[in-house]
């Protein structure tokens, strides 16, 4: 199976990748093409640029939440637009632990067969790119590396300069975008803004995609993207008749989902209904609740008024429905948030409070589920990531954990999934395919309805 594709990779975080992974998508469609976008790794913020763009869902592309035939499946099943485009994550080769290629963007360029443009900063060096490209070009014995992006020129002598040195490398050069503040876009401390937060972030995101395409030779991007090598067509999985709701959060507050998740429910035959906690007034008539990850301390004053919809699922709750929180939605289950010097009052499911911090957490973890919970009827070992500024304060000794995470070297343990009545929530979030955890929650719902 042919797939055009290409994968935007970077020196190190922070070097315009998604600025420019959105320039690419634009162009592509200039010339048109329809344009399927993934992101390397756990990240829910990005995508959503990169839908924004395209106006087509952003697929996660993870090797250690998906393993290797989970990804490659979702990327060629999802694959079905003209032209495929890979945003990548931190620096090319920054795997997982340190030392390890696995989970970096090159793993999964090299799982997808994929050519790479590598994008570098020359914002402080000229002659010596060349030996910051030649690097990334010898680290490993096949690189992928098809092209390369100068960011943050600051001249054009500055840019005859670095072509000029890179000309040895025989690597294409498909891009020279000036240096200039107006195309950097604002950021927050787990990663970009959410473009669901401001709608003018959306319209800035187009312009400075607009601007950088300028900057980039698309005919060669598609010349490269066109070069690929066949995968193995993959069977498309079997849709179950509707027949279940599950009612998933949706709105400023929480707006972290993998794309996969949501059609692996829908897939097992869940009809997805989307609400607001911040905005409605109670949860459509559903049998099972899904409340995501995102940003709840940023409107802790709006959740916190919303006394009906508060009441509303802690009732449901009480009543047994099958509720799974990741999160943001782990912390709006709690007794409060407390964020700057305020506290807002949340469902207080849990006796637990949330208090924000200046350190951010962010891992892959590794644990076992020990309990059964919603989404879960057996005992095995899962991998998941976790990625917050908050940690639970006051929790009652009473409560019940459903994962134990292995810590470090695997010797130390930590509880996560907290569990209550038929609800699960944890700062982990899992990817449903790696298990049959989207099976087993619509079944619990089902089994809900018809109680």
């Amino acid at each position: 199976m042919r797939i055009p594709r290409i994968v935007i990779a970077g020196a190190t975080s922070g070097v315009g990748k998604t600025s420019i992974t959105c320039s690419i998508i634009y162009s592509l469609q200039k010339n048109g093409f329809s344009v399927q976008p993934f992101k390397v790794g756990p990240d829910y913020i990005d995508p959503v640029y990169l839908s924004s763009i395209s106006k087509h869902e952003t697929y996660n592309l993870d090797a250690w939440l998906m393993g290797k035939n989970h990804l490659l499946n979702s990327f060629i099943l999802n694959s079905k637009s003209d032209i495929s485009v890979i945003e990548g994550v931190m620096g090319f080769y920054d795997g997982f632990g340190g030392d390890s290629n696995y989970a970096s963007t090159h793993h999964v360029a090299s799982l997808t067969k994929s050519p790479v443009l590598l994008v570098l900063d020359a914002s402080k060096t000229s002659r010596s790119i060349a030996a910051t490209a030649l690097g990334f070009l010898k680290f490993h014995r096949n690189s992928r590396i098809a092209g390369i992006i100068l960011n943050k020129i600051g001249s054009k002598k500055h840019e005859i300069l670095c072509r000029t040195a890179l000309a040895e490398t025989k690597i294409p050069i498909v891009g020279v975008i000036p240096k200039n503040p107006l195309l950097e876009m604002p950021s927050r401390h787990l990663g970009l803004i959410s473009t669901l937060e401001n709608k003018v972030l959306k319209i800035q995101i187009q312009k400075v995609a607009k601007i950088i395409s300028e900057y980039i030779d698309i005919n060669e991007i598609i010349k490269i993207a066109k070069n690929s090598h066949t995968l193995i067509k993959k069977l498309k999985p079997i849709h179950k008749k509707a027949k279940t709701t599950i009612a998933v959060a949706l709105d400023t507050s929480f707006n972290f989902y993998y794309q996969d998740n949501l059609e692996a429910l829908r897939r097992e035959g869940a009809n997805l209904k989307f609400f607001s906690p911040v905005k409605d007034k109670k949860i459509p008539k559903c049998n099972g609740l899904y409340i995501g990850g995102g940003f709840p301390e940023i409107l802790g004053d709006l959740l916190s008024k919303n006394q009906t919809m508060k009441k509303s699922i802690k009732k449901l709750s009480e009543d047994n429905l099958p509720i799974y929180a990741e999160c943001g939605g782990l912390m709006y289950l709690t007794k409060s948030i407390s964020s700057e010097n305020k506290k807002y009052k949340m469902i207080g499911l849990f006796d637990a409070e949330t208090k924000m911090t200046k350190k951010m957490k962010l891992n892959y973890t590794k644990g076992k589920i020990t309990s059964n919970n919603p989404i879960s009827e057996k005992l095995h070992d899962f991998h998941g990531h976790e990625f917050h500024y908050s940690q639970l304060d006051s929790i009652s000794p009473d409560s019940k954990f459903a994962y134990s995470l292995e810590i470090g070297d695997g010797i130390r343990k930590q509880q996560d999934g907290l569990i209550q009545y038929n609800t699960l929530a944890s700062y982990g979030h899992l990817y449903f395919d790696s298990s049959n955890y989207a099976q087993i929650f619509v079944k619990n719902s089902l089994k809900y309805s018809k109680r």
